[in-house]
């Protein structure tokens, strides 16, 4: 099970504005650029992530429902800004247990203790290049 809605909540309200000046340059962070469905606006979502050369994956922490994984379906894609690059996305794609088997090793009983078994593959759409 993912991490309850009440702590979503306090996340997105205490925790994300704390995490979000820095989610864009630390190891294992990233930020999410996406456009709002219904809104149109322009939000920045930090996220658990890794990038390597053709995609990023995302630990989806809070499950498949999240409003930035629907948006990024949504619109096609998206950006995400990682080590201090920016990158244009693809679509994601929900990937299972593949993505934990794509996390750093020592990351897997982190996800693992907190019940993650859910993952969006983003597939950059300049491989290895930030735009």
């Amino acid at each position: 099970m993912p991490i309850p809605e009440s702590v979503a909540r306090f996340n997105r309200v205490a925790t994300n504005r704390i995490t979000k000046p820095l989610a864009g340059r630390i190891p294992w962070f990233a930020l999410i650029v996406h456009r709002g469905r219904r809104s149109a606006n322009v939000y920045r979502t930090p996220v658990n992530a890794w990038l390597d050369e053709e995609s990023v994956i995302v630990a989806l922490t809070y499950g498949p429902g999240t409003d930035w994984l629907k948006n990024l379906e949504a619109g096609g894609g998206g950006e995400v800004i990682a080590r201090g690059r920016r990158y244009r996305v693809g679509p994601p794609q929900l990937i299972g247990e593949e993505g934990s088997r794509r996390m750093p090793i020592v990351v897997r009983p982190i996800l693992e203790a907190i019940d993650v078994h859910e993952f969006a593959l983003l597939p950059l759409l300049t491989p290895g290049r930030p735009i």
